[in-house]
């Protein structure tokens, strides 16, 4: 059987997800043994590639770089998991909508509460451009399957994934496999 090429992608969220995902401990020694991490924070692979069986992307959508990446991993990923309370309803990540705008967050963080030379980054490449509004994955792309949690437990990343290496669908049911938070 072929290895599975699986992917993992950090957008506007805390990296919780992905510290979770390493509190898989030693089964990720048997996960190792079966897949092909083929783009993670945790690798230096600086393109998404093309042909990914399955990828967890951790967070919110946020600012432009993270649309034009999450449209990306849609297009060149078979199964895409929505990793993670930010990445399912936009959570903690999203606590800037009620504001209106991101013209507000960018006042607040680069020139009220600054010291010295305040202004407002301008520069292309320094400060991705921020969405007016902080969505989830699914308002922007399909998803195929919802892993809730803040971060997700080991124990449920682990239940999404064992049946994903079987080429099998995971069943996620109960409180301790959907509750939120």
């Amino acid at each position: 059987m072929a290895r599975l090429k699986l992917a993992t992608v950090w957008l506007g969220g805390c990296s919780g997800c992905h510290m979770s995902f390493l509190d898989l401990d030693e089964w990720l020694i048997d996960l190792a043994a079966q897949v092909d991490l083929v783009y993670s924070p945790f690798a230096d692979i600086k393109e998404y590639p093309q042909g990914v069986d399955v990828v967890l992307v951790e967070g919110a959508i946020a600012n432009e770089e993270h649309l034009q990446m999450i449209e990306i991993v849609r297009e060149r990923s078979q199964i895409l998991v929505s990793f993670g309370d930010c990445a399912v309803t936009g959570n903690v990540t999203a606590l800037r909508n009620p504001l209106g705008s991101a013209e507000p967050v960018l006042q607040r963080s680069y020139i009220e509460a600054v010291d010295i030379h305040p202004q407002v980054p301008q520069e292309p490449g320094i400060v991705p451009t921020l969405l007016d509004r902080v969505t989830p994955v699914h308002s922007v792309v399909p998803v195929d399957i919802y892993l809730p949690g803040c971060p997700p437990s080991a124990t449920r990343i682990k239940a999404a994934l064992e049946p994903l290496l079987k080429g099998e669908m995971p069943r996620l049911e109960g409180r301790e496999f959907i509750k939120f938070g």
